[in-house]
């Protein structure tokens, strides 16, 4: 068996060698990934849950800038699965890219399917994660992206790299949540734990031994590789006595500055520099939710981890605890957010679109659907929903991508909208309940090749408005501006950053507030939009675009592999 999909891999490596797609200077690196149950043992209790290789998180994948990945995808679990390769551009290539039914269909279990990951110009943190269902709780980990050969990091080379992920632990079976939350039409139940690489810290019960720990050496420096993997919470992160040193966001640098803390959203990743120059102790790091809503139920409790010196002395017994903002503390997660700035030096050089071409405003609700005898979970016995620009996504049954690529009829159409199809005071007080009932289609937004893209992401106070970290596949995109309120096309755009805006892949609005990004249109394929919030992907707060292809050769979307899952 392993023979066979060895000789499989190298007819995929000539394959993309004919198709040009491997240049004679990229390394090629080969990872198995095997989709399993495996029993884990956490807060007083056990469960088998779905891994890659029995490993939670999964394995951290290394590579350098301009690298190609071909992963093998064996599926040996109970249920469909797919791998989201989250900040990879996956150049005119979105057949890997991984979105269940909008760029392929699931990876049914006793199959396999082997992924091709084309790295461009990533640098620094990303990670990978299901994306099909839930599963993304479980089936994750980091990957890291260093400079290519002969080039360097912008800063001095840290004693070590670490990777920190911030998880989410459910005493239940995540399918069970899961089940539950959708059959009731109420909210998903909140979670049991926050997780620093897969431990929840010594402050949950039967945990003692269930607590991650950095060894450090004083006056060096060390690498932080932060993700946020939590399914439905902006996280504040801190370490007691260290101020944090932030140098990257989604796989881009930053101008480097200095912060007591961070705000990250789920999908979204941020690099700190460490500086071990405290009086050598133990010291926590820990984790905790940020929830803007009154009244919403949430997991209030704090993960932490403990950075201990190396050498003798007598340790701090508990470890000093970190200054971590209140949980309600809007101010503090978008003022660290609007603190992030593109490096913009000569050796990482920056392409804000400057001559908009296509402008787009979508807003981003939770809304409410009937429920057959007012028996759901949600308000006046409705049953939550959630949409982009009053659409609720309808995932089709055959993926978009082949849909278009082949041109079958009547799985998408093609009239998303540009503009919200109502007009109202977005963020206002007592709105309308007409406003909260969403369509439920299957829509995308079609961009011609070339196009230089404004999209301005306004969150609306339906049902008291929340904070939408927003995830756009395929692309990076400038942040050049956000604020409170509605959105101003008059005074706004004036306070733009357009010199050194972040270069992201996933931007947070604000609560009843708004965000604008840019970014050229140059990569043909489907790429899909959506709230990185779980619970509001399930509820329909999700979109895609169709970027056609250019005139010439190397502006065009790719053939797909020959061994696609099929529906």
């Amino acid at each position: 068996m392993r023979l066979k999909v060895k000789i499989f891999i190298q007819q995929i490596i000539v394959f993309l060698f004919l198709l040009g797609l491997l240049p004679a200077h990229a390394f090629v690196h080969h990872h198995r990934f095997i989709i399993k149950e495996a029993p884990y043992s956490k807060l007083c209790s056990s469960k088998n849950i779905l891994t890659v290789n029995g490993q939670f998180p999964g394995p951290v994948i290394y590579a350098n800038t301009g690298d190609t990945l071909v992963v093998n995808v064996q599926n040996d679990g109970t249920q469909n699965i797919t791998i989201h390769w989250h900040g990879v551009k996956q150049p005119r290539y979105p057949w890997s890219d991984g979105p269940e039914f909008i760029t392929q269909c699931p990876i049914r279990p006793g199959t396999n399917f082997s992924q091709r990951i084309n790295l461009s110009d990533e640098e620094g943190t990303l990670w990978w994660h299901a994306h099909s269902d839930w599963s993304r709780a479980t089936v994750n980990g980091a990957l890291i992206i260093r400079p290519a050969n002969k080039t360097n990091y912008p800063f001095p080379r840290p004693a070590a790299e670490v990777p920190i992920i911030l998880g989410e632990w459910w005493k239940s079976d995540i399918q069970a949540v899961v089940n539950e939350f959708i059959a009731s039409g109420g909210d998903a139940n909140k979670s049991d734990a926050f997780l620093i690489n897969g431990q929840p810290g010594d402050l949950y019960p039967c945990s003692t031994n269930d607590t991650f720990k950095l060894t450090v050496e004083k006056d060096k420096t060390y690498l932080l590789r932060i993700v946020n993997a939590v399914m439905n919470n902006l996280m504040f992160f801190s370490v007691a006595n260290h101020q944090l040193t932030v140098v990257g966001t989604d796989g881009a640098y930053v101008k480097p500055f200095k912060s007591n803390y961070i705000t990250i959203s789920p999908g979204e990743t941020i690099d700190v520099l460490l500086e071990a120059n405290q009086n050598p102790n133990h010291y926590y790091m820990g984790a905790k939710a940020y929830n803007s809503v009154v009244g919403v139920p949430f997991d209030n409790t704090t993960t932490t981890a403990i950075i201990q010196y190396r050498g003798n002395y007598t340790a701090s017994s508990p470890p000093i605890f970190p200054d971590l903002p209140n949980f309600d503390d809007t101010n503090a997660s978008f003022n660290f957010t609007r603190s992030l700035k593109s490096l913009a030096d000569n050796t990482h050089p920056i392409n804000v679109p400057l001559n908009v071409t296509t402008n787009l405003l979508f807003t981003f609700s939770v809304n409410t659907l009937p429920c057959e005898d007012e028996s759901c979970g949600g308000p006046n016995g409705d049953r939550f929903a959630a949409s982009v620009n009053n659409i609720s996504f309808v995932l089709p049954r055959i993926d978009i991508l082949e849909a278009y690529y082949k041109n079958i009829q009547g799985v998408y159409g093609d009239e998303f909208p540009s503009f919200p199809p109502l007009n109202f005071n977005f963020t206002g007080d007592s709105l309308p309940v007409e406003l909260q009932r969403p369509d439920r289609r299957t829509e995308v937004h079609v961009l011609e090749y070339g196009t230089n893209v404004e999209i301005v992401l306004q969150g609306t106070s339906l049902l008291g408005g929340v904070d939408h970290p927003i995830h756009l596949h395929g692309y990076s995109f400038y942040v050049v501006g956000a604020g409170f309120g509605n959105f101003d096309k008059d005074k706004d755009p004036l306070n733009y950053n357009l010199v050194d805006p972040p270069l992201q892949n996933t931007i947070a609005i604000v609560r009843n507030g708004w965000a604008a990004i840019r970014f050229k249109a140059d990569n043909p394929g489907v790429w899909f939009m959506h709230c990185h919030l779980e619970r509001h992907v399930s509820w329909g707060m999700e979109m895609a675009f169709i970027v056609k292809d250019g005139k010439g050769s190397q502006e065009k979307l790719l053939p797909p592999p020959p061994d696609m899952p099929q529906c």
